[in-house]
């Protein structure tokens, strides 16, 4: 049976989204068993089923716009993207489309405006997290919809890693410190020398820096890395699989 997280927040009732954990699917393994990512080392007849079967269980009104995430910033229309365009956001004004993120750690983001109008995906990693692509996507989303006067964006932040599994060196506290210096807040030291990153602050962050009041801003309470039965985790397991975030406009 697929085991769906559903995002609560307050998105109009044509947005339609849905997060995968690693349950109901066919692969086995290190994959076992709903793996959607078709470039992990898995069995690409396994992906394919899978890949089917959550089509089958949502359903969904078409086959996902599966990107080719690069860890940029990237914004891609999803109208556009046919899988093999490398962009790690992607956004759609059109029903029955559906945008899509694969993530194992990484943090996925789902947005919608308030007046259901558009949808879109944001892949984020500690790299692109810090390149921009959050403010990237969002200030282009928001330009997007420059003909819905008092609509606003809302996010949905999915499952990643958490603040007490997240370890990273310096180098990469000194990243986000050199950007904004309130960063500081996200990283807990570790006796080490490493530190202990909080993807879910530093994205919040980021939103907030744009204009986007907490009372937009949703969900960051998994955690990836501490759940095996759940999550697929890159940093647990190395060679895994992936779950993936999907949003649509209904028609």
């Amino acid at each position: 049976m697929i085991d769906l997280i559903l995002p609560d927040w307050p998105a109009p009732p044509n947005v339609r989204a849905a997060f995968t954990t690693r349950s109901g699917g066919t692969s086995t393994g290190k994959f076992a068993s709903l793996n959607l990512g078709d470039h992990v080392g898995d069995d690409a007849v396994a992906v394919a089923q899978n890949r089917a079967l959550l089509q089958q269980h949502l359903p969904l009104p078409g086959t996902p716009k599966w990107l080719k995430q690069v860890h940029g910033t990237t914004l891609l229309n999803a109208g556009d993207a046919d899988g093999a365009l490398p962009g790690d956001a992607a956004y759609t004004r059109r029903p029955n489309t559906v945008c899509a993120v694969l993530t194992a750690d990484c943090l996925p983001l789902l947005v919608a405006d308030t007046m259901g109008t558009m949808v879109g995906v944001i892949h984020a990693g500690w790299r692109g997290l810090a390149a921009g692509v959050i403010e990237k996507s969002i200030v282009a989303m928001r330009a997007a919809l420059n003909d819905q006067p008092g609509s606003e964006l809302l996010v949905w932040l999915g499952p990643a890693i958490g603040p007490d599994s997240f370890e990273v060196g310096d180098e990469v506290r000194q990243i986000f410190l050199q950007h904004e210096r309130k960063a500081a807040f996200a990283f807990t030291p570790r006796d080490n020398d490493k530190w202990l990153a909080n993807i879910y602050l530093l994205a919040r962050q980021r939103l907030a820096e744009i204009g986007l009041s907490q009372t937009q801003i949703y969900g960051g309470g998994e955690c990836t890395f501490s759940d095996p039965a759940r999550f697929f985790s890159y940093r647990r397991d190395g060679e895994t699989g992936r779950m993936a975030g999907l949003i649509w406009l209904a028609a």
